[in-house]
């Protein structure tokens, strides 16, 4: 499916697991703290306030349940508005998820903290300040998931243009190529990671374990490790080689076109480079998501480095025409590039 400009906007596999992984994650969450956490709460338990005063309960099994048929509901009308609407609501739905996914597991935390080991729900502690760090971090869970969808819209893109060793680039004609590869076993990976820290946190936050960084700390360190090499994005322009990774693009390398020898597209494996992600070996640096065809650069000083991204070969071009166009601009069109021996 297209959306007009050439682009295929239909969903990859590896973003379906993810938010399948999300969406299963939030439920387990929502169900799991007070179930967890039921030896040590009232039956039933204060679930809404009236100022600093609970006025309202449920049973343990519909306290669980309820936000739970909740996010179901949040879920089903994020499909729905996905299934019938474009792009914008697609971004929506992907803002909505991250909000209401947010705001009821804090919700839920903030309930199961203030009846935790009180003797009957009339006693629950006050919610104050919780309210409002729950609503600010949904607000801001809402808007980083509408930018992720942004970004992670569009799927590979490049130049019109024959397969060639060097494009032929009109003088004044601008060309920029556009390429991305995913690890959707990485992504899942620090998809789990992450939904571990957050109900770890959640868990320390709501009282059921110990400080909320050395609890978190070990599986955010996981997602963070295995979300930035999930993903890269490659963009050749007149400005050089930019490759950023990670769905929110960081950290990213840049080179200019003086600090690049020559480009080339060539078929590489994990064996060859020793493993997946961000690896170093014999052949220089590569970024390896998948196997298969990899842009390459040879820099001027320093190791090759290597992506894995679709049409590498047509990047490669459109790269060593970038980089002619500013010797012949410099003056050295016949400076050759360094040895590699």
């Amino acid at each position: 499916m297209s959306d007009g400009s050439g682009r295929d906007t239909r969903p990859h596999g590896g973003a379906v697991a993810l938010r399948a992984v999300a969406v299963s994650g939030v439920f387990a969450l929502l169900v799991g703290l007070p179930w967890v956490a039921r030896s040590r709460l009232p039956e039933p338990l204060a679930t809404h306030w009236s100022g600093s005063a609970p006025d309202g309960s449920m049973p343990l099994t519909a306290a669980a349940l309820v936000p739970a048929g909740l996010w179901v509901a949040v879920v089903v009308a994020g499909a729905v508005a996905r299934w019938r609407g474009g792009e914008q609501a697609r971004l929506w739905s992907a803002a909505g998820l991250g909000f209401g996914g947010a705001m009821l597991t804090g919700v839920q935390a903030s309930i199961v903290s203030a009846n935790l080991d009180r003797p009957s729900w009339q006693e629950a502690r006050p919610v104050g300040a919780e309210a409002a760090l729950v609503l600010a971090a949904a607000v801001g869970a809402g808007l980083l998931a509408g930018w992720l969808a942004r970004r992670g819209g569009p799927g590979p893109r490049a130049v019109t243009a024959a397969d060639e060793t060097r494009l032929e680039l009109p003088d004044g004609q601008r060309a920029v190529w556009l390429s991305r590869a995913v690890n959707p076993w990485l992504g899942r990976l620090a998809a789990v990671a992450g939904l571990g820290a957050a109900g770890s946190a959640l868990g320390a936050v709501a009282g059921l374990g110990g400080p909320a960084w050395a609890a978190a700390a070990p599986p955010a360190v996981v997602a963070l490790a295995a979300g930035g090499c999930s993903s890269v994005r490659a963009r050749v322009g007149e400005q050089g080689l930019t490759v950023a990774f990670g769905p929110l693009g960081r950290p990213s390398r840049h080179w200019a076109p003086e600090q690049i020898a020559s480009a080339r597209a060539e078929r590489r494996t994990p064996a060859q480079v020793g493993g997946w992600g961000y690896r170093l070996s014999g052949l220089g640096t590569t970024v390896m998501l998948r196997r298969g065809e990899c842009l390459v650069i040879t820099p001027r000083t320093g190791a090759d480095f290597a992506v894995s991204v679709d049409d590498a070969e047509r990047g490669a071009a459109l790269l060593n025409a970038v980089i002619a166009h500013r010797n012949a601009l410099d003056g050295h069109a016949d400076r050759p590039p360094p040895s590699t021996d």
